[in-house]
């Protein structure tokens, strides 16, 4: 991919996002798409490990950022599930290739195919996966000093109005971070909490960026963003990594997130 033009890159400094079209062809995302159905097909969770994603705060708390299999997830490959996928017993009421939200978080590193599409970056949380209420990126991915933490988000096939493209606060990465997850034990594996509460955004302010399959939307760690529950008939498969800028700064040690000696970030320049 070439470099940002000077008004692409103003484009960015001023919205806190960019939309770039036709960055991946339609070959790359069938092969991507491909990949994942058979890492799907090749799934074993435990009922006890079948988590469902959510982005809401309380449900976050309690299902995802109190259990070691999500907190353990950052160099493995691990499955999160859509809401009502399971009965009481945790097994499934829909074809488990329906059942993902989102699969995180070491695609890069142990997936020859997402490996090639990442390769050589400093990443963190990437997933393949959907729906997400309003949040910013810095919330779960955070720097000392504060540096800047760009996420990249590949759309697999074309994201509408109708299957839950994404939707922006123009400007709003101007405004600080709000809300921070943090580990509340951070020598062993424990629990999360938040510091600091989300706003309550009118719908007003967001506005859609639909996007055709191959199209790569930047966007900023501070910018408010969001996904609408997909349910039309058609998916909306998009991959997305974070890069951190490293340069004279660190790693919180409070995030969600940690490498580990095994699967340290890797360095896009060495």
């Amino acid at each position: 991919m070439a470099g940002l033009s000077p008004t692409q890159l103003r484009k960015f400094q001023e919205d806190g996002f960019l939309v770039l079209e036709g960055v991946f062809s339609p070959k790359e995302c069938d092969i991507m798409r491909e990949q994942i159905q058979k890492i799907i097909a090749k799934m074993e969770v435990p009922s006890h490990c079948r988590t469902e994603f959510s982005t809401q705060e309380e449900e976050q708390l309690r299902v995802q950022g109190n259990t070691d299999y999500f907190l353990t997830s950052g160099d493995k490959i691990r499955f999160f599930f859509e809401k009502g996928v399971f009965d009481k017993e945790g097994n499934f009421l829909v074809p488990p290739e329906n059942s993902i939200n989102k699969i995180g978080h070491a695609l890069h590193a142990h997936d020859p195919v997402f490996k090639s599409v990442t390769h050589s970056l400093q990443v963190q949380q990437p997933h393949f996966g959907g729906e997400v209420t309003p949040h910013q990126d810095a919330t779960f991915l955070h720097t000392k000093p504060l540096g800047r933490v760009l996420g990249v988000w590949i759309a697999l096939e074309d994201a509408t109005l109708e299957n839950g493209c994404l939707w922006f606060i123009p400007g709003s990465h101007t405004g600080g971070i709000f809300r921070r997850m943090v580990r509340v034990q951070t020598d062993s594996v424990g629990s999360t909490n938040f510091i600091g509460s989300e706003p309550n955004y009118k719908d007003s302010r967001f506005i859609p960026t639909p996007i055709r399959k191959g199209g790569l939307i930047l966007i900023h760690g501070e910018v408010v963003h969001k996904s609408e529950l997909n349910l039309s008939t058609h998916s909306r498969h998009a991959y997305t990594f974070h890069i951190m800028e490293s340069k004279d700064t660190h790693w919180s040690q409070d995030n969600w997130l940690q490498p580990t000696p095994e699967l340290p970030f890797p360095l896009l320049y060495t």
